[in-house]
């Protein structure tokens, strides 16, 4: 007989928690910015953009976010492995849907399992990182 546990998904108050922590950090750097949630499945669960953030922010944030869940990894980590030579060479063009290895993406996880991801666009790539890090460990 095989049991099953199921994890609890992300959910639409987890991600406004998420925004909410992000939008705290950010504002505390003085920096405006995009941040996504997504859900395991890919699907948005919540966005905000600040005011006066850059348009293309609100683009990145998305593929940031969406690069860590299908990747399953935050993509700090991930940066150097899209240069020439490196494993993921090719893999930003590879899907319908691009993948965009700069940092400000962070995955989420319950019970230890993936349910969904955060990116962040619009302040310096560490600092997007840091935000994201900080909304997720909020979330922990």
């Amino acid at each position: 007989m095989s049991t099953t546990t199921a994890v609890a998904p992300l959910t639409t108050q987890d991600a406004d928690v998420l925004v909410t922590a992000a939008g705290r950090a950010a504002d505390a750097a003085g920096v405006t910015v995009s941040v996504t949630v997504l859900d395991a499945g890919g699907h948005l669960l919540a966005f905000r953009r600040d005011d006066r953030a850059v348009l293309i922010s609100g683009e990145t944030s998305t593929r940031k976010a969406y690069t860590a869940l299908q990747l399953n990894a935050p993509t700090v980590g991930l940066v150097d492995a899209v240069q020439p030579g490196g494993s993921f060479h090719t893999l930003p063009t590879a899907l319908d849907r691009p993948l965009l290895f700069i940092e400000g993406g962070v995955p989420v996880h319950g019970d230890g399992r993936l349910i969904g991801a955060i990116g962040f666009a619009g302040g310096a790539p560490e600092q997007d990182h840091t935000f994201a890090t900080t909304a997720v460990e909020v979330l922990a």
